[in-house]
């Protein structure tokens, strides 16, 4: 970096510092918390003034809500949009590859105010997740897709919050549950005959 791209102070400027911000975003609310972070911080990780951060966000409640939005916009594509995987095989998928500290519940439970963007976004991603479950269990004939997709979509959520209050791994006991789950939804007959990711 030349010293005609730095800014007062020695801080970077210009191109990037949106994505340095988010960047800085998404390492110190993941580490720290959201409540816990400062601007004054966030600009020090980003390397940029407050005045650069405040031209890219309004504020830090617009900034959280783009922190959430670029986490996962189109809802797990890497499981459930992948076509090599029959159905019920992408259900139990979701137990291998889903983040165990999701940072929509993170922010829920930080946020008290039910209208901030940051609950409204992790809401919607929270019912479009069920919703994708629903839709993919219905691909798979299950007895009562709603049902399984909700029965999932609580596992997860469950074993997410395990994983981030014990600080270990929760997840391989709820695959355990999930398979018994879908093993009982879906009938013999309609389960493709693939072996499971996990043998």
């Amino acid at each position: 970096m030349t010293e005609l791209e730095k800014g007062p102070r020695g801080l970077r400027r210009g191109r990037g510092a949106r994505e340095r911000i988010l960047g800085a975003s998404q390492q110190l609310f993941g580490d720290q918390g959201i409540n816990c972070t400062g601007m004054d911080q966030l600009c020090a990780v980003a390397g940029v003034s407050k005045r650069t951060l405040y031209q890219h966000f309004a504020g830090k409640d617009e900034l959280i809500a783009e922190y959430l939005r670029r986490f996962d916009p189109d809802i797990l594509p890497e499981v459930f949009d992948r076509t090599d995987l029959p159905p019920r095989e992408r259900l139990l998928a979701v137990f291998d590859i889903h983040s165990p500290l999701c940072p929509f519940i993170a922010a829920a439970v930080e946020i008290q105010d039910p209208d901030h963007p940051a609950r409204v976004l992790a809401s919607d991603y929270k019912k479009a997740f069920a919703a994708r479950l629903t839709e993919t269990a219905r691909e798979a004939c299950a007895d009562d897709p709603e049902q399984l997709g909700e029965q999932l979509a609580l596992l997860l959520d469950g074993a997410s919050a395990r994983s981030r209050v014990l600080n270990t791994d929760a997840f391989a006991a709820a695959a355990a549950i999930a398979a018994v789950l879908v093993d009982n939804a879906i009938p013999a007959a309609s389960a493709p005959a693939t072996a499971s990711l996990r043998n």
